[in-house]
């Protein structure tokens, strides 16, 4: 076996050198590439999460599941969030999903779990949602319950309203909420979707 000739060892040592002195001090050149190149892959892979963010974020992705479309859409569109005089719809993700960019994360985590239930059939017939309801409705307004019914609040806010221009039971209900410190889902359950066997509410919900 021939033995390496001494100058292409010096080259390749050379060359190492260089390498390493440009490592350790950069031209400005080089350095400005770099970060141009590091500021542009932010953009685009920022772009490219918050695009796919607000595509899981609207009602056509809520609504490509079965489980989803055959049974709580359906009752969704006979409520006045759906269709009114106004015009103004509030979809899956304006009531299920908060706006602040903190929360919407961890509510996306939280919603993750859904995945296990659809790969697995939980709730994919009719008779297997209504067996899970009262559970499903019970998480849901725990969770709005905890956060002071933060996804209602978007529209609807006792800082706003105009009780003189409400009817005088709701009204009365609205001032009498204030005073006891309630929120929206402590008394509009079931404003959405049909409601559970409330018989088997436990008590506080």
């Amino acid at each position: 076996m021939s033995e390496q000739h001494p100058k292409n060892s010096e080259q390749k040592v050379g060359v190492i050198r260089r390498l390493w002195r440009w490592w350790r001090r950069p031209s400005r050149l080089a350095l400005g590439t770099l970060l141009l190149i590091g500021f542009v892959a932010g953009i685009i892979f920022w772009g490219g999460f918050n695009t796919g963010l607000e595509a899981t974020n609207s009602e056509r992705f809520c609504i490509s599941c079965h489980e989803m479309r055959a049974n709580v859409y359906q009752e969704y569109m006979e409520t006045i969030h759906y269709t009114n005089r106004s015009g103004v719809r509030a979809t899956c993700p304006d009531c299920h999903v908060p706006h602040e960019w903190g929360p919407k994360m961890l509510r996306k985590i939280q919603a993750s779990k859904e995945l296990y239930a659809k790969v697995f059939g939980l709730i994919d017939t009719r008779q297997k949602f209504e067996d899970h309801r009262l559970v499903l409705a019970n998480n849901e307004w725990k969770r709005m319950k905890a956060n002071n019914s933060q996804e209602c609040r978007n529209c609807h806010n006792f800082e706003y309203m105009d009780f003189t221009a409400q009817k005088s039971v709701a009204a009365k209900m609205h001032d009498k909420a204030i005073t006891e410190g309630k929120t929206c889902i402590d008394c509009h359950k079931g404003i959405a979707h049909k409601l559970p066997d409330m018989r088997d509410v436990p008590s506080g919900f």
